[in-house]
């Protein structure tokens, strides 16, 4: 399996556009597979600029309902005529940050032909499977750090009802993709206990540097438990990560904008 980092927080070089976001090109032993479009085209302009052609992916994936996730949904179904997206059936809802700004998807595109709604499971193939896990119990805590959603005109917190994470089986490995793990990276290993991880741990509220230093040290140590090898980026924050790095060394890697990693 090779995946190449297509948009994060970051980039590797100059000529590739980095933002507040991710997306990920998946090529398996039967699929060319996208997980996530960043918030602009900035995913498709770095894929052209890295050899890549998107128009031949015949799979998409969104991980959850947000704009730095599926702000270039659009611009992936007008230029690639041919894949079907999987999204959650709760992810066109309407998500607001701390500050009551906006950042869901663009409802209209919820009655694309090529979009494909899914409930809590939904097996694709041999090789793909696709989890809510909104059934299953939380074992560790999980704030929302202000993130919410509109429900019959009243903001709540958002309990991400609208995550659901990618499961690639492929020569005796589980790889899983989660784009911000917004229910906990804890509960998520605990559930599946992959091989490899790829996504966001959504540390970055966390200061290593205060009291929350402690939930950083728990944290590393509950991830070791689990012979899982990690790479992460985007909303798990450079000090965050250069904190959980120092504690689990080899088992855990940073992703950037044209990173390529073999697995």
């Amino acid at each position: 399996m090779n995946i190449t980092v297509l948009c994060e927080n970051t980039a590797l070089r100059e000529e590739l556009d980095a933002e507040h976001g991710l997306s990920l090109y998946v090529q398996t032993e039967r699929h060319k597979l996208l997980f996530d479009m960043g918030q602009t085209d900035a995913f498709w302009r770095n894929a052209e600029k890295l050899g890549i052609d998107l128009k031949d992916v015949d799979i998409a994936v969104l991980s959850h309902g947000h704009y730095d996730h599926g702000g270039g949904l659009a611009y992936f179904l007008e230029h690639n005529q041919k894949a079907k997206v999987y999204i959650n059936e709760h992810a066109f809802g309407a998500y607001y940050n701390a500050a009551e700004a906006y950042i869901g998807l663009d409802s209209a595109l919820k009655d694309n032909g090529r979009v494909v709604l899914v409930g809590d499971q939904l097996v694709i193939d041999e090789e793909l499977s696709l989890y809510s896990c909104n059934d299953r119990a939380r074992s560790h805590e999980t704030a929302h750090y202000g993130l919410q959603v509109m429900e019959q005109d009243v903001l709540l917190p958002d309990s991400f009802l609208h995550e659901q994470y990618l499961l690639v089986r492929e020569a005796g490995k589980q790889v899983l993709f989660s784009g911000c793990a917004h229910k906990g990276v804890l509960n998520i290993v605990r559930w599946f206990a992959p091989d490899v991880f790829v996504g966001g741990f959504h540390f970055m509220k966390l200061d290593p540097e205060t009291g929350d230093r402690e939930i950083l040290r728990q944290a590393a140590q509950e991830l070791l438990r689990c012979p899982t090898v990690y790479y992460t980026g985007h909303c798990t924050g450079a000090r965050q990560y250069d904190f959980l790095k120092a504690l689990m060394s080899e088992r855990l890697h940073s992703i950037s904008t044209g990173d390529a990693l073999h697995i």
